[in-house]
């Protein structure tokens, strides 16, 4: 070791504020220095700056937490420097930022720059705090928060300031939890437990992915100990997870800590393929060579010709304490605010503030040299850690397939067989694209055949004769939430999730977290690079009447077009044309979840090519009847209400009535605009006044339940004088499909009674007395008899 080297290790072994070196940290940054993969020269002034950039970033936190300001000369803060309402998450985040760090540290060492993911979302106030000080700060925040005294003290003040515009938007550029404004943030970890699910699936080939897991999230979702049966070699990038491991969640100990601790956990996580080593999660140095460490691992096993499936993931165990460097820390206060009183208004609270923050302080001129050391992305020529891979992904247009239409005339088929077909010809046009598929059980039985055949179920081992494969892409397992977090994880691809309707609920948390974050990156202008991401479920409500109302359940659609249409998408095709060009509609855009409810059952045929292409633009489209002279409209959303509509037409022209049928296939196109962006999504008044014509009766018959979309449809609706709403109203059972929509009052005859009783048209003159008597319940369902269009 030079001499200069070796200063600079001493400097260095001395540890630094909180930080003291254990001699496991020494002796493997050691062996780092000597083993050939590394310059040795700079990589002690990396980590002795690391050391000063985790102290000061500590400091900053307890600060953004407790205080108005900061003070760069370390004095003590007086009682009116205090916020009035302190609030924080701020044991997690003092947990972070030597992870943080150690990050920045490794990606210096080695002049590349990786990408990360943070699930604990709350602690976002670490990456704000490194952000600030070394100045890779968003673009909303560039001159308002930087390592100034006037830019920290903005950033304390602003921190949970509840700052709202004129606009009812957050008036600060900076959250509660990491989002859009978070340099480099890609996720908002809200929902803990699905970057856990997520993260194996996220980098390319030749990227590298450092995700930073929650202890607490080890008990939310279990499909995170499957990482090893995911990971390839062949089609992804390096995954690091590393595990901060305090101890604590909200109110008590982890289930790991009851169970014995991070050996219990290294024990559990090789019974599942991982292959772990703990750290000391209180050193930037430790995360930085634990960094350096497993990737070499990955990269030896790539590199074994006879490697074999699942790999060894390497995971990262940092033990630490909840809220390690200030008061409080390791008791259940730490998670939020760990001095137990109020700086402003108790004087020992503000002495034990005053204290810890100088054991935290870093004098400006040490933080200059610390930041010189460590934000060197320019020297190096790499990007900075705010633009790494996975948040600069903008991929190029996908090829989309001419679907093969089908023609007028055809016999009935199924809409899922023609989106099977169509999507294997778009994973074909599309080899540079790395295609993911989520998959809970039944893809062959949800007649997608075609794409298990051309994608297999992703195995470990291949079973004989059967479609699964070592490389497949395919993520089966029942576990919604994990496969489900494949597909969305897959950015850098295109991605397809198939499901029952009633257990695509199980996803919902995760489908909303994708749904805010990209609709938070719009509000601030930062448009999503990646390719839209379609759910389709199936086996839906109706058709699924075999079974009990647990598989009857239409709430995935009603829950997502609660959220804002213009990123959260709900399609209703009707047939196979229109069904396929939703599909492709989808793919067309970017950074939207849709939901597409699509019938696996054989139905017939109403819109040619052409005309479902139209329908899908529009949002809606009329099927039967004339706009001008009609007497009623019939407004349906979803294939089988369209069926049970024409049925009911047909009944009603018989009787010399003049009906206007019409099919929504996106109804939040019609839905009155919450803000510009979905204005600029929504149906103009033109458009509207195009497909509804003003003061026409109107029944609406839906898949959904029908109060919340008479609700969405409100532009449609005229007054309960001439407007009624039918759909599903929480009936079912074992029953068929006559059964079901029989049971929720969807039928054709119901539909015929509800227009008479609106418009005012003798009932007796549309309906048998037999038909009467059925719908009365004193009759008997099956002398309902059904027409055929």
């Amino acid at each position: 070791m030079s001499g200069t080297a070796s200063k600079m290790f001493d400097i260095w072994r001395k540890g630094y504020g909180p930080i003291v070196r254990r001699e496991e940290t020494v002796e493997r940054i050691l062996a780092l220095a000597s083993s050939g993969r590394i310059d040795p020269k700079p990589l002690y002034g990396i980590l002795a700056a690391a050391d000063r950039l985790t102290s000061a970033a500590m400091w900053t936190v307890v600060h953004m937490t407790y205080a108005k300001r900061v003070d760069l000369s370390g004095a003590p803060l007086p009682a009116g420097a205090f916020k009035a309402t302190p609030e924080g998450h701020t044991g997690g985040s003092l947990n972070m930022i030597p992870a943080f760090v150690g990050y920045l540290a490794a990606n210096a060492i080695t002049a590349t720059t990786r990408s990360w993911l943070m699930g604990q979302g709350h602690c976002v106030a670490a990456i704000e705090a490194v952000n600030a000080l070394t100045g890779d700060v968003s673009p909303a925040q560039k001159g308002r928060y930087d390592r100034s005294e006037k830019g920290l003290s903005q950033l304390a003040a602003d921190f949970y300031a509840y700052m709202i515009g004129p606009d009812g938007a957050p008036a600060a550029p900076l959250g509660s939890h990491a989002g859009p404004n978070t340099a480099g943030a890609i996720s908002e970890g809200g929902y803990l437990g699905f970057a856990e699910v997520q993260y194996v699936h996220m980098p390319l080939p030749g990227e590298s992915l450092v995700a930073f897991l929650s202890d607490g999230a080890f008990e939310e979702q279990r499909g995170s100990d499957w990482t090893p049966r995911w990971w390839r070699a062949e089609d992804s990038g390096h995954v690091i997870p590393v595990m901060i491991l305090n101890g604590r969640r909200i109110e008590e100990r982890v289930q790991i800590v009851q169970q014995g601790g991070p050996v219990w956990l290294a024990d559990h996580l090789k019974l599942n393929g991982f292959d772990p080593f703990i750290i000391d999660g209180r050193d930037p140095a430790a995360f930085s060579w634990a960094i350096l460490e497993a990737e070499q691992r990955l990269q030896h096993f790539a590199e074994d010709a006879e490697h074999s499936y699942p790999a060894p993931i390497p995971y990262v165990i940092a033990e630490t304490v909840k809220g390690f460097g200030f008061p409080g820390a390791g008791t259940n206060a730490a998670h939020n605010l760990p001095l137990g009183a109020n700086p402003a208004q108790d004087d020992a609270a503000r002495t034990a503030f005053n204290k810890a923050a100088r054991a935290l302080f870093v004098p400006p001129d040490e933080i200059e040299q610390a930041v010189a050391a460590i934000a060197i992305h320019d020297r190096q020529g790499r990007e900075p850690e705010s633009r790494h891979p996975l948040a600069l992904r903008r991929l190029p247009d996908p090829a989309l397939p001419e679907p093969d239409w089908t023609v007028a005339g055809s016999p009935p088929d199924c809409a899922m067989h023609a989106l099977d077909r169509w999507f294997v010809r778009l994973v074909d046009a599309n080899p540079r694209l790395r295609p993911r598929v989520g998959n809970p059980d039944e893809l062959r039985s949800n007649h997608m055949g075609a794409t298990l055949d051309r994608l297999r179920h992703r195995v470990n081992v291949s079973e004989p004769n059967v479609a699964d494969a070592v490389d497949g892409a395919v993520i089966t397992a029942l576990n919604e939430e994990a496969i489900a977090g494949a597909a969305l994880a897959n950015k850098g691809g295109i991605n397809l999730i198939v499901s029952y309707e009633a257990f695509a609920m199980k996803m919902l948390g995760g489908l909303r977290q994708e749904i805010v974050f990209a609709r938070r990156q719009r509000e601030v202008g930062q448009e999503p690079g990646w390719i839209s991401v379609p759910l389709v479920v199936t086996s839906h409500t109706w058709e699924n009447s075999k079974n009990e109302q647990s598989h009857q359940d239409p709430t995935i659609g009603e829950a997502l077009l609660g959220e804002m249409s213009d990123t959260s998408r709900i399609l209703f095709p009707v047939d196979t044309n229109s069904a396929m060009a939703a599909l492709r509609a989808v793919y067309q855009g970017r950074g939207q979840v849709a939901c597409l409810i699509v019938s696996k059952r054989d139905m017939p045929h109403r819109l040619d090519g052409e005309a479902a292409v139209r329908v899908m633009v529009a949002g809606a489209g009329h099927i039967e009847g004339e706009f001008d002279g009609a007497e009623l409209q019939l407004v349906t959303i979803g294939a089988y209400q369209l069926e049970e509509a024409l049925k009911a037409a047909h009944r009603l022209k018989t009787r010399g009535r003049r009906l206007l049928v019409t099919a929504v296939l996106e109804p939040g196109r019609f839905r009155i605009p919450r803000d510009p962006i979905e204005a600029a999504f929504t149906a103009s008044e033109a458009d509207v006044a195009a497909l509804f014509p003003a003061g026409l009766p109107r029944v609406i018959v839906s898949h959904t339940r029908p109060e919340p979309m008479l609700g969405l449809l409100r532009r449609l609706d005229s007054g309960p004088q001439r407007t009624v709403a039918r759909g599903y109203i929480s009936r079912g059972g074992t029953l068929d499909v006559a059964g079901m929509l029989f049971a929720n009052r969807c039928s054709w005859a119901h539909l015929a009674d509800a227009a008479a009783a609106l418009v005012g048209w003798k009932r007796d003159e549309i309906l048998s007395a037999a038909e009467q008597d059925a719908l009365d319940g004193r009759g008997d369902a099956a002398d309902l008899a059904a027409f055929t269009v």
